[in-house]
């Protein structure tokens, strides 16, 4: 038999045929064109010539067909010449082809008549390709304040959360969980909200605290601190994109003055700005100040530093061997893509060759998001990326930088002036030495032009060489006056300098004054193929209100547009702005947005579990300016949040993944708490905040680790240790995050991949977590500090060491059988590690070892690395 009838697709659409269909028969406009869109219009619907003359874009079209003829006969899907391309394989061409669904409905729709919602129009204006269906996808829409939902259980609700949540829990019968232990509660608060371990004596005074808002009291001591900024900021830098290196090409060139824009986000949170204030620095910031950037006061220059969010994405611009015009392209695209899933929560990227296949984003949509940012980001009179720093010092700063800069000159200048006493003395001295016959013309060869001297004069310096005595070769005649020498100007190259004030610069986005290229739609999204100017704009779907944005903004020396259209999207009515921001929140907090899918609010996303909620969050966080802090605390302090994480037999059968939030989600820690919590348990962590990153090396065997990168020109180790002193041991938000060289600590436990940005971290257990924990010298030298805390806090009483290490570790206080088998453990294990090391020339203590041992079992616990 011919392998064409032994095909899925063609058994599929055997049974399709014979089936008889549902009453509701699938219309095109919501049924068949997304299928016909993603996978049929590049060829036959969106160029100017549609290939064999067939158009894709309305049903009747297909009823006309093109140069074969029709291409579907209503009522007989065998016999519509769609249909048979299609299961044949023919159509569309190329690998992706439609899956058994798609064929399906497909196949439905001509066998039960080809049916459309409403009478189609008769031609199709230029880039008007969205139907009503598209249009009323649900992110689209107007966010509404909703009622709170009643609910039997009143005495359950502690935040309007909870009437949302408890209202659909009920409709299916079932409720809330019980309340979780008191130090279950503050673990999760302090991981949740400062992304480190609570203290024993924090977990004591909250045991203790018996009065009513004991709860509301220690929520209120973690958003107050400075850790809470470090917690949160990391969250959104993943999205931002945040790197301190260039990426896409192979150097993955440092950013030396991106840790500005980490420490704007940091100060930002723990500040609790506004996020549309927020927002709006972020995509303008630059554009609420006047060009030149000059005397700005701190507020000033964190209008500039908040760019930096604009310049997070790869660029490999500033690097030698790569095409240029793609290379600037392209980050303009991947700058279009963070702005685009980071507060819109969509990918618009498809769009950029092409009508998207899925949301209602047109081709020309595209470039007018492009329009928004092509006055700073001028493809054709581009600026590399060192020449986009703005410097921070004051007119005040610049003199005092030209005053010792001139005073270096002098000092070089005087040093040289001296060198050349010395290389005169020693030229008359050697001279001296010579016959008195030979002098005249030694003298002559050595003031004569190396072009112009005759083989004489050549013939001389080669018998003679020091008559070639020059500032470099000099030491060779007086070593140990030249080191000394040397030595003394050395330490005035060194003085001089120091009056110099320190760099300090800016990575950020700004706009030329008077220059604002025209955008072009890139035909395919080929930058060789220019077609018509595109002005700046918001995506079609969304613009409800006529929204408009100016080519140029007359009262501004920018152009203004990343102004309007930031301003646009916090002026309370845009209809993702809001949600976007509180389902990250929310995410955060319970492991899993309201919507599954945090940068993907289109088509292919999730639709919310709780779409009122996330309205009435959405709402309230706009009517009450927009304040994080409050936010957090609508969410902490529901009875939602407070539920322990125990399975129920009653819950799991109806909402095995958890999507009602009948109890709470058990989360693996992220990557940067593993390791900070880590350091948190030896007592080393750092508590600096901000400034440049710490820097990043490869080590003997290939692993990345925090220290200073002595490697040679050619890349190789050249077992130099560079202390950094505390910098070890600060917190994983101030190592440097290097695209090429991600820290191995964190890469395992899924540290965010910035390609361009991180929309959503994965939740992985894989073996290589276990593997890192029980080898990483990092792991096992944290161990011991851990020992040696534990003893000095605790002595050699077993049980004392063990109940300590547990409160650590787990933040509670071990059982009366964890205790006996953990002291037990000790004991036998000292017993043995003393027997085993004995004959060692340098044994270690086999009772501390014992005890990093025991520690080392603990951290690489459940218990340790999840959050219950």
């Amino acid at each position: 038999m011919n392998s064409f009838f032994r095909s899925p697709l063609v058994m599929a659409f055997s049974l399709v045929v014979t089936t008889s269909y549902a009453a509701d028969s699938p219309l095109f406009e919501k049924d068949v064109r997304p299928i016909l869109k993603a996978h049929c219009w590049h060829c036959h619907g969106e160029e100017d010539q549609h290939e064999g003359k067939l158009d894709t874009r309305l049903a009747r079209f297909l009823f006309k067909g093109g140069e074969t003829g029709s291409s579907i006969v209503a009522g007989d899907s065998k016999a519509s010449l769609l249909i048979q391309r299609v299961v044949s394989g023919e159509m569309p061409p190329g690998k992706k082809k439609l899956s058994p669904r798609e064929l399906d409905i497909l196949t439905q729709w001509v066998a039960t008549g080809a049916k459309t919602a409403r009478p189609e129009p008769e031609m199709l204006a230029d880039g008007d390709t969205f139907t009503d269906e598209e249009r009323s996808h649900w992110s689209f829409q107007p966010i509404q304040r909703p009622l709170l939902p009643v609910v039997k259980q009143t005495e359950l609700i502690r935040t309007p959360v909870d009437p949302f949540l408890l209202a659909k829990l009920e409709s299916y019968k079932v409720s809330y969980g019980p309340e979780a232990e008191r130090v279950t509660l503050i673990r999760r608060l302090s991981f949740d909200l400062t992304g480190l371990p609570p203290t024993p004596a924090a977990v004591d005074r909250f045991l203790q605290d018996d009065s009513p808002d004991a709860y509301e009291r220690l929520v209120g001591e973690f958003l107050a601190s400075p850790h809470y900024g470090e917690r949160w900021g990391r969250h959104w830098l993943d999205v931002a994109g945040y790197a301190d290196s260039d990426g896409y090409a192979e150097q993955d060139l440092e950013r030396k003055w991106a840790y500005r824009y980490r420490d704007y986000v940091v100060r930002s949170f723990n500040g609790d700005k506004p996020w549309n204030e927020f927002l709006i620095e972020q995509i303008a910031g630059d554009e609420l100040l006047a060009p030149p950037y000059a005397n700005l006061s701190p507020e000033q220059a964190d209008y500039l530093i908040a760019t930096g969010y604009l310049r997070m994405g790869p660029d490999g611009t500033g690097a030698g061997g790569v095409d240029q015009n793609v290379a600037r392209n392209e980050v303009v695209a991947e700058t279009i893509k963070i702005v685009s899933t980071s507060v819109l929560g969509l990918t618009v990227g498809c769009a950029q060759c092409h009508a998207h296949r899925y949301d209602p984003i047109a081709h020309a949509d595209y470039y007018r998001l492009r329009a928004l940012f092509e006055p700073a980001y001028d493809w054709k009179n581009w600026r590399a990326p060192n020449a986009r720093l703005v410097s921070l010092w004051s007119d005040a700063t610049r003199t005092e930088a030209a005053a010792a800069e001139a005073e270096f000159q002098q000092v070089t200048k005087d040093r040289t002036a001296a060198l050349d006493i010395i290389v005169q003395e020693t030229f008359d001295r050697e001279l001296a030495k010579l016959p008195a016959e030979t002098q005249p013309l030694a003298k002559e060869a050595r003031e004569t032009a190396a072009d112009k001297r005759t083989d004489a004069h050549r013939q001389l310096i080669k018998e003679y060489p020091f008559l070639n005595v020059d500032r470099g070769s000099v030491y060779l005649y007086l070593p140990d006056r030249l080191t000394k020498f040397n030595k003394e100007w050395d330490e005035k190259q060194a003085g001089v300098k120091q009056k110099r004030p320190a760099d300090d610069f800016v990575q950020c986005l700004t706009e030329v004054p008077g220059q604002t290229p025209p955008t072009k739609l890139f035909s395919r999204g080929d930058f060789n193929q220019p077609r018509q100017d595109v002005g700046p704009g918001e995506l079609a779907v969304l613009n409800r209100t006529g929204f408009d944005i100016p080519g140029d903004d007359p009262a501004l020396p920018t152009s203004g547009r990343r102004l309007a259209y930031a301003r646009y999207l916090t002026n309370g009515r845009h209809p993702l702005t809001a949600r976007v921001i509180v389902n990250r929140l929310w995410m955060h907090h319970f492991g899993r947005g309201l919507v599954g899918t945090p940068g993907e609010f289109g088509a292919l996303g999730e639709k919310p579990s709780h779409p009122e909620l996330l309205d009435w969050l959405a709402t309230d966080f706009m009517d009450h300016g927009w304040q994080v802090k409050r936010l957090h605390r609508q969410i902490v302090l529901s009875t939602a949040y407070r539920q322990a994480s125990t399975r129920r037999d009653e819950l799991d059968a109806i909402d095995p993944e958890n999507r009602l939030l009948g109890r709470m989600s058990v989360r693996r820690l992220e990557a940067e708490s593993v390791r900070d919590s880590l350091l948190a348990l030896t007592g080393k962590l750092s508590d600096k905040m901000y400034g440049p990153p710490v820097a990043v090396t490869p080590d003997e065997v290939g692993q990345i680790v925090v220290g200073v990168d002595t490697r040679d020109s050619a890349g190789r180790p050249t077992g130099k240790n560079v202390g950094i002193g505390e910098d070890e041991f600060r917190r994983s938000l101030y190592v440097q995050f290097r695209r090429s060289m991600p820290l191995s600590m964190l890469e395992p436990f899924d540290a965010p991949v910035m390609s361009p940005n991180c929309e959503q971290r994965a939740s992985s257990t894989v073996a290589p977590q276990s593997l890192l924990l029980m080898n990483s010298e990092f792991v096992v030298d944290q161990t011991f500090s851990m020992a040696d805390r534990v003893r000095l806090e605790a002595g050699d009483d077993l049980p004392a060491q063990v109940s300590l290490a547990w409160r650590w570790a787990f933040a509670r206080t071990p059982t009366d059988t964890e205790r006996n088998a953990g002291a037990g453990f000790l004991a036998d294990q000292t017993t043995t590690l003393a027997a085993t090391t004995a004959n060692e020339k340098n044994k270690p203590d086999p009772a501390r070892l014992a005890l990093a041992n025991l520690f080392h079992a603990l951290v690489s616990a459940n218990g340790f690395l999840y959050v219950d």
